[in-house]
């Protein structure tokens, strides 16, 4: 039942949708030279995490998202020794990547040092330590210009930023451009994990964009997606590599995987989960068909 007393926070997903968080009490309020900051304690999530109006994480349910976004294509690849985030704020990605024991060398690229910061002193067990292992580097700058001049080539790569819907740089890590750079950045069985979207069928287009310009580069290219509590939808995520299929993973083998390797502490992802969220439905499916747009440099996707 809807309560005066509460403050609210209101998420737009769309002009005429939105939803509402009650909060208990703002913790960090602020600018960054980039984005807009919020770190908020809400009644149902607890704390949050806020970017230009938009949740990103929160307490409650992180680790779904970021087991759903590493988890994949970490398993998917044989032995992922050096693998490289681009964006990945609160550090949770960094920490299911550490999970996995052959990881020798992990660097995330954020452009927006201030938020880092303020994750780690507010946020701090979402990176879990892993902005302090030894096998981590930060390096704060833009990532499409690191990965351009920087010619050295990875097992793992991630994409954890902001979808490309508004006129901010960071569409240029969504490019087709982009992701031709990346298969010159890969090792062999490399591979690519990315956050891409809503996949709530009425706000699909942006999804289906990314996955378009991903086909154009890439093999093999999959679309999947985890039901996020405090988002209120099912996120899109895309994985995509040139040798690796990931019909090629079953309940089982990806099981044998976790356990291979020793990782007993997953809340969402395992085997199962592995199958359902790769696991499309039909009506998706066809709307992503319908979707004939590509992103380019010179071609951004700002609105849907």
């Amino acid at each position: 039942m809807f309560s005066p007393e509460w403050k609210w926070f209101i998420e737009f997903t769309d002009p005429t949708q939105a939803h509402m968080h009650g909060v208990k009490r703002y913790i960090y309020s602020g600018k960054t030279a980039y984005q807009n900051v919020e770190i908020i304690e809400t009644v149902f999530f607890g704390r949050c995490l806020i970017l230009d109006g938009k949740i990103q994480s929160s307490e409650y349910d992180e680790h779904i998202y970021h087991e759903s976004l590493i988890h994949p294509a970490m398993i998917m690849h044989p032995e992922p020794r050096e693998v490289v985030v681009l964006g990945g704020g609160e550090g949770g990605a960094l920490r299911e990547i550490l999970k996995h024991p052959s990881v020798a060398e992990l660097l995330m690229v954020d452009i927006d040092r201030e938020v880092v910061s303020l994750c780690e002193k507010y946020l701090p067990e979402w990176n879990g330590g892993a902005f302090k292992d030894p096998r981590t580097e930060l390096l704060f700058m833009d990532a499409r210009k690191y990965m351009e001049n920087n010619h050295r080539r990875w097992d793992v790569i991630v994409i954890d930023i902001t979808e490309p819907l508004d006129d901010s740089t960071a569409y240029m890590l969504f490019t087709r451009e982009f992701y031709q750079l990346l298969t010159q950045r890969l090792k062999k069985n490399g591979v690519i994990a990315l956050q891409a979207g809503n996949l709530n069928p009425r706000l699909l287009q942006c999804h289906s964009a990314i996955y378009n310009t991903l086909k154009q580069v890439f093999c093999h290219v999959d679309s999947y997606g985890a039901f996020i509590p405090s988002y209120d939808t099912i996120w899109g995520f895309l994985f995509a590599s040139h040798e690796v299929r990931a019909g090629d993973f079953f309940q089982e083998t990806v099981d044998n995987v976790i356990a291979k390797r020793e990782i007993a502490d997953l809340k969402y992802y395992d085997g199962l989960t592995h199958i359902h969220i790769f696991t499309l439905p039909r009506n998706l499916r066809i709307l992503r068909s319908r979707e004939k747009r590509i992103i380019e440099d010179q071609n951004p996707l700002f609105t849907i």
